[in-house]
């Protein structure tokens, strides 16, 4: 252990400037953004980023004569009457918050209000409301970077049952610990903190959540807090374990990354017991009471807890590990209305094995294309108010803990969530696309009755069951997939994506839940000859501004499709073949949309219970509106490549296959099957040669 460390623990040393091996030159408040410029009253003071939502000035400064002065902040250009208060102090009794006192050389946290982050705001200002001026201000500088709490892996699984979720480092001296467990079994058990590459018995004991140095009790899928001691930080440790001093016994431990850049510990982070301990109780300690819902055959469990202005919520599944989990409020009062919701998509990455959490709007049940759609808040202008806290995976369940605030000031893409009285939710699980965005979930993936719930309770505990008792789900059997040789007229429509046993299951790409049916096949592989002419009569719909009905017909070199979906650098990767055109400025447009028609179900998706898809396309019937088709009459190019694909201009993974081969093939193909009717032998070698040739076509292309 270095001599630093064992000063700071025992608060010995005074800040000093280090700087070394990355840790920020102390005294450390934060990134700075600027001194306050004075024009009255005295202000002075320099502003510091501690973290996303709070604000440090360091040596304050105000004569307190303004009549109906407060700290101010906005997005305005300049401080104006366009601004909103920082209440200060923040626990103020009172409805109305108080004007500012006098403060001399004081320093200050300010946490903005109502969801509000620093990237929100441009200023900050020491402002009369009054009189509508301007006493002091300071300006946020852009694409400042502020520090950010760390998510660190879980507890290392040694002894005594010992487990976590992933460790959230929040400040300088504060761990988060979800979801944590111990037996409690160890006699002389700390958590512990020191020096080198693996624990030792050179360490110094942390406190527990209350403070406490007794010996570690057991511990039942808690989540805690802890403080490192003195004056050490995270940036002088190198481990965080749970050790016995009295055998020398390491029970589990997690790293400290040198690369961190954490808020510092300024007191911003409020570390206190539980709000369900009651130190003066003689009962035993039990486990916290949870607020838990299952949902979606108790595959989903949804536990949450308000905090202050926010709602922390743990989503719990037991789902393939490229799955998302869709959570959040309904559209619609009183029923599960996707259009009009408000949700949280959280999701396991396993390429960068890191979790996420996304703030989503939902305008039209269709893919996200930028403007409409299943959509990320900030890709249609909004932010995302969804902040990940931690994230596990394990025995096939992904968990995911996240913090919102309970009203954002986002009036189009956020719905507040109530202090008081139930409201309805939705959920679901469903596959990711190539951006990592929500695709289409299946039918029996969603919410279908209304689900209400009362965020202000504190018992509402309706889970019966543990999530690793529920079996693996094996899918049914996909159809086999449709094959067109020797057609030269295709007619495309849309229609259902076959749930498991269609698309997804035949492509094995992510499907939106519906797909291109060539001459009433879903997604069939076409065979195409060089040099001949093809004619495509295409039902995608015409309607731009309805996503959900408009799906331009063409033909490309991508697997994915979507080409209205991409950046310009995007679409160049892509080689367009037929159905896209450009104007005089070089902007692309589909060319290919017509009357939009489609197989829709006559009831409910059959598709699980029809073991072919024969069987499935009865349960559908043919709709189609007023108008008239597109017409593209294709002569394939003689250097064209042997793989393309029809997909949809403005959304992805709804087309598949086309073979692209010699001429004469085809003709070839048809002679030796009309021979083969002659003869029953040369009938039967035939038919291998041809599943042969054609196994060996889509062998080579997959």
């Amino acid at each position: 252990m270095t001599s630093f460390t064992l000063l700071a623990i025992f608060g010995l040393i005074p800040s000093i400037q280090l700087g070394l091996c990355g840790k920020p030159v102390e005294p450390y408040y934060g990134k700075k953004i600027g001194r306050l410029v004075e024009f009255a009253h005295g202000i002075k003071g320099t502003a510091y980023a501690v973290d996303e939502s709070t604000i440090f000035i360091k040596g304050f400064c105000y004569d307190g004569t303004g009549p109906d002065a407060f700290f101010w902040i906005g997005n305005s250009p300049r401080p104006s009457p366009e601004g909103i208060i920082i209440p200060y102090p923040e626990d103020y009794s009172g409805r109305d918050p108080p004007v500012l006192r006098a403060y001399n050389n004081t320093d200050i946290i300010l946490r903005l209000p109502m969801g509000k982050r620093i990237r929100d705001i441009r200023w900050l200002s020491v402002w009369c409301r009054r009189f509508t001026v301007d006493f002091g201000e300071v300006f946020i500088p852009p694409n400042l970077e502020v520090p950010k709490p760390r998510v660190l892996p879980e507890f290392k699984r040694l002894a005594h049952g010992l487990r976590s979720d992933n460790i959230s480092i929040l400040d300088a001296k504060t761990f988060y610990i979800p979801n944590l467990h111990y037996d409690g079994a160890g006699p002389d058990a700390y958590f512990w903190v020191g020096n080198g590459s693996e624990p030792t018995s050179f360490g110094i004991k942390v406190p527990n959540e209350m403070g406490s140095l007794d010996p570690l009790r057991g511990y039942q899928g808690e989540d805690i807090e802890i403080q490192l001691p003195g004056l050490l930080t995270v940036y002088d440790i190198d481990w965080l374990a749970v050790w016995c001093v009295q055998y020398r016994h390491n029970f589990g431990h997690v790293h400290i990354p040198k690369d961190i850049d954490v808020p510092p510990a300024l007191g911003q982070t409020k570390v206190s017991p539980p709000w369900w301990y009651n130190p003066t109780s003689t009962t035993p300690r039990t486990i916290p009471p949870a607020n838990c819902r299952e949902f979606l055959d108790k595959r989903l469990q949804v536990r949450w807890q308000i905090e202050d202005d926010f709602v922390d919520i743990i989503l719990t599944a037991k789902i393939p590990e490229d799955q998302y989990i869709a959570f959040g409020l309904s559209g619609a009062s009183g029923k599960p209305q996707m259009v009009g919701g408000d949700v949280i998509v959280a999701f396991y990455d396993m390429e960068t094995d890191t979790f996420h959490a996304e703030d989503y709007y939902i305008s039209h049940t269709a893919q996200c294309d930028g403007k409409q759609g299943v959509c990320p808040d900030e890709r249609i202008g909004g932010r995302n108010d969804v902040t990940l806290i931690s994230g596990s995976r394990d025995n096939g369940i992904t968990s995911i803990k996240i913090r919102r605030p309970l009203k954002t000031n986002e009036a189009i893409h956020d719905q507040p969530i109530p202090l008081q009285g139930s409201v309805s939710v939705i959920a679901a699980f469903g596959p990711l696309n190539s951006l990592k965005e929500a695709n289409a979930h299946n039918a029996d993936d969603k919410t279908t009755e209304d689900s209400r719930i009362d965020f202000s309770n504190y018992e509402d505990h309706d889970c019966t069951i543990d999530l690793e008792d529920l079996g693996t789900q094996n899918g049914p059997k996909p159809w086999k997939p449709a094959v067109i040789i020797g057609e030269t007229i295709f007619n495309a429509r849309l229609g259902p994506a076959g749930g498991k046993r269609g698309y997804t299951a035949i492509t094995g790409q992510p499907s939106w839940g519906i797909a291109w049916y060539l001459n009433d096949l879903l997604i069939p592989e076409i065979t195409l000859e060089r040099g001949q002419t093809y004619t495509f009569v295409v039902e995608g719909g015409d309607d731009s501004t309805n996503p959900a009905r408009y799906h331009p017909f063409y033909i490309t070199d991508s697997k994915e499709g979507g080409f209205g979906q991409k950046s310009r650098e995007d679409q160049r990767k892509q080689k367009v073949f037929a159905g896209i055109e450009y104007n005089e400025e070089d902007y692309p447009y589909p060319s290919l949309a017509g009357r939009y028609c489609e197989w829709t179900h006559k009831s409910v998706d059959r598709s699980a219970e029809s073991e072919t898809f024969d069987e499935f396309i009865k349960t559908l019937r043919l709709e189609c509106d007023q108008g008239e088709p597109a017409y593209l009459n294709w002569t394939v190019p003689s250097d064209a490549p042997d793989l393309l694909y029809y997909q949809c201009y403005t959304h992805t993974n709804l087309g598949w296959k086309i073979h692209i081969v010699e001429p004469g093939y085809i003709s070839q193909i048809n002679s030796e099957i009309s021979n083969s009717l002659l003869n029953p032998t040369a009938l039967i070698l035939s038919s291998l040669l041809l599943s042969t040739t054609i196994f060996k076509i889509i062998f080579f292309y997959l």
